[in-house]
């Protein structure tokens, strides 16, 4: 079973300067045993945010509070103090509810003094993960089969009626939100027809708007890094993403194939039947560039918008391919991974947000796949996990302090 783990390390790779106060991980013990009366509490609280997913879309965490409640038992049980307008408010009745609160938060307070709790919503964070974690050979050694089924639950428990996901849990359908979670749930198992409908529902969504060739620049950059889109269907990014550069000098897709995370030519080949509307080899990369389903577009470009994209693509990203702008590309990618190196080091590996984190630890392996930056990147995703009755989710940011921990 689930649980909770608080101000704890036990791996030789994590790195802490004050014991890992503030530090909430999620593990699974299969060791753990909960009566059949705690077993049937969690799962029906599963079942009932499943089958209220459309009117409630945020949990209450009460897997955690089921936890809290055994550990931090209240030694006292305060009645519910109610006044009526017109009777007076006595010391008594302050003195009660005063207490009544804080019985409330001293029972989700964990051990080490800080209050855990869920800080998810977008649903474009835990997609940058798998793909990381595929690509670098590392999805089955950091989750877990159980990881895996919370994840996957999670993703479905807020795909929308219509059959897509959007930018958050509140959001409607996006190309943005739709493809990279479909995407993620076949990264994590899923087959095109599981879900009871859903893979389905997904991909119809995906195909009805346009296919993946509309999905936006952000989007565009993770299918690239996958394999299934071509960085020429990508604007210029610039060397802070690195993502443009992660095969370079070549952008063919046969370097993005070849990666170790036992994704072959024909599953990548398949899933690109899935993406989009026509086959791979007849689209216009050059056209695709700019392509935003009107879902995902909240404001259309301006002219010099395009314009600048354009020259930037035909113009002075060849020059910067080539000797001599190629030294400057170099110093570009020299001072970029320094950046990344100072923000992981003084961050010890948590870095300042699950988009930098994902990206970070990817520009490491990037740059050496046995490297010790991306073995202490590793341990530190846990720190980003949450589990409630709605799934397992990556959390938007953690603790400020956590930053030092």
């Amino acid at each position: 079973m689930w649980r909770l783990k608080i101000a704890e390390g036990g791996n030789p790779w994590l790195r802490t300067n004050n014991n890992h106060i503030g530090r909430q991980i999620w593990e699974f013990d299969p060791k753990l045993t909960l009566s059949p009366s705690e077993i049937s509490e969690i799962e029906n609280a599963r079942q009932d945010f499943t089958e209220n997913r459309f009117q409630i879309k945020h949990s209450a965490d009460l897997i955690m509070r089921k936890q809290f409640e055994k550990e931090n038992p209240v030694s006292e049980v305060l009645p519910q103090v109610k006044v009526k307008e017109s009777e007076k408010v006595t010391e008594e009745a302050v003195t009660t509810t005063l207490k009544r609160g804080l019985n409330y938060y001293s029972n989700i307070q964990a051990h080490d003094g800080h209050w855990p709790g869920d800080y998810g919503g977008p649903m474009f964070l835990m997609p940058g993960l798998v793909i990381t974690l595929s690509i670098t050979g590392a999805l089955h050694a950091v989750l877990s089969s159980e990881h895996k089924k919370e994840m996957i639950r999670y993703l479905y428990n807020h795909q929308n009626r219509d059959g897509g996901w959007g930018l958050h849990i509140e959001g409607p359908s996006t190309m943005f939100g739709s493809v990279l979670n479909y995407v993620t749930l076949r990264l994590l198992g899923e087959g095109p027809n599981d879900g009871e409908g859903s893979m389905e529902k997904g991909r119809d969504w995906i195909l009805n708007h346009g296919g993946a060739t509309m999905i936006t620049s952000w989007g565009k950059m993770w299918l690239s890094v996958l394999g299934v889109f071509e960085w020429s269907g990508n604007n210029p990014l610039p060397p802070r993403d690195v993502a443009s550069s992660l095969f370079a000098p070549s952008s063919s897709r046969k370097d993005v194939v070849s990666l170790p995370d036992g994704l072959s030519a024909y599953v990548l080949l398949i899933w690109e039947e899935e993406l989009f509307t026509v086959p791979y080899h007849e689209i216009d990369w050059n056209q695709a560039r700019t392509l935003c389903a009107k879902e995902d577009l909240y404001y259309p470009h301006p002219l010099v918008q395009d314009v600048l994209w354009a020259l930037l693509d035909k113009a002075i990203e060849p020059i910067l391919m080539h000797w001599p702008g190629k030294k400057l590309r170099e110093k570009a990618l020299c001072t970029a991974i320094e950046h990344i190196h100072y923000e992981d080091e003084n961050t010890r590996y948590i870095c300042i947000g699950p988009v930098n984190k994902v990206l970070n630890m990817l520009c490491c392996w990037v740059e050496d796949p046995n490297s010790e930056a991306f073995k202490l990147h590793l341990p530190r995703i846990q720190d980003y996990l949450w589990l409630a009755e709605d799934g397992m989710k990556m959390q938007v940011v953690i603790l400020i302090f956590k930053f030092f921990v």
